[in-house]
């Protein structure tokens, strides 16, 4: 048994495909193949249903991939234990990230991490379907970490890393009934059209619940991917919004106005996620140390 056959085929279960497969391994869909199809002879039994629409795992299969993990991870730390010895770390870091991260500079964060260890690619993706898309990522571990939103409790197979949190305010047009007020009650938004971000994005969890928790109807009529545009969509009319405070720095609030709102909890968790069932790898352990340096100040 070959690591290289315990790669492939741990791709293909994640990729629950031979082509995503092979793109992800940067090979030929032959070659990924012929691999599997060499570790089924020499086990002596069938890893992959091939006749689904999608490739998936038999019995065989399925008690096979954590270890094929635990196997591939003690062949990983190995190879970066030889590399830290000679001089720095190597491999891929894949990281999940949101749409809108102001709250950490993470430019400045992965352009630090790549002075000190020039010799990881950084893969940074960000998952259209919110903080539950990128935790699904990490769950077929196809990121090694992700920032993620997710108040409430913690998803199975993820383990969270708190960060932060920033309270969401609400932003209104400046000439709006709202706007003379120092501060508003929840249940004085009843029934207002709102801009937010799809069901899957934290900060529309967050939301959810306060307005659950309250009892308090609320009307989105508009949704947006990238929250950081929320207060030009609030500019031009299209409704009211609860965003990040981090979002509403004064550069970025002409034309409306901010409000603190009342009798709701409207904290926005900002964590690290990672697998439960694997131990981050070098690179990722690296990160993780150095993500403290670039949270803003508690005292802010």
């Amino acid at each position: 048994m070959e690591l290289r056959q315990l790669e492939y085929f741990v791709a293909v279960a994640e990729e629950q495909s031979f082509t995503r497969a092979a793109g992800r391994l940067h090979v030929v869909q032959s070659a990924v193949s012929a691999a599997i199809k060499a570790l089924e002879r020499e086990l002596g039994t069938v890893l992959l249903d091939r006749n689904a629409k999608r490739v998936l795992l038999t019995d065989a299969g399925t008690a096979l991939l954590p270890r094929a993990h635990i196997a591939l991870d003690a062949a990983r730390d190995a190879r970066e234990a030889v590399a830290e010895v000679r001089g720095g770390l190597r491999g891929t870091l894949r990281i999940g990230t949101l749409t809108s991260i102001r709250v950490v500079d993470l430019p400045a964060l992965l352009g630090e991490f790549h002075r000190r260890h020039p010799g990881v690619l950084l893969r940074t993706i960000a998952a259209p379907s919110g903080s539950l898309g990128l935790i699904e990522a990490i769950l077929e571990h196809r990121l090694d970490l992700a920032f993620v939103s997710l108040p409430g409790g913690r998803p199975a197979g993820v383990r969270m890393l708190p960060l932060t949190t920033s309270v969401m305010d609400l932003v209104v047009p400046a000439g709006h009934p709202l706007a003379g007020r120092e501060r508003v009650a929840i249940g004085d938004l009843a029934g207002m059209d709102f801009i937010d971000s799809p069901a899957g994005y934290g900060n529309r969890a967050v939301t959810d619940r306060a307005f659950t928790a309250a009892s308090v109807p609320r009307h989105v009529t508009i949704e947006i991917a990238d929250i950081a545009t929320g207060v030009a969509h609030v500019r031009h009319g299209l409704g009211i919004a609860l965003l990040p405070r981090f979002i509403l720095t004064p550069e970025h609030t002409e034309g409306v106005v901010t409000l603190p709102v009342t009798g709701a909890d409207l904290r926005w968790p900002l964590s690290l996620a990672v697998p439960a069932d694997r131990t981050p790898g070098a690179a990722a352990r690296a990160l993780i140390t150095m993500v403290a340096d670039f949270l803003p100040d508690p005292a802010d």
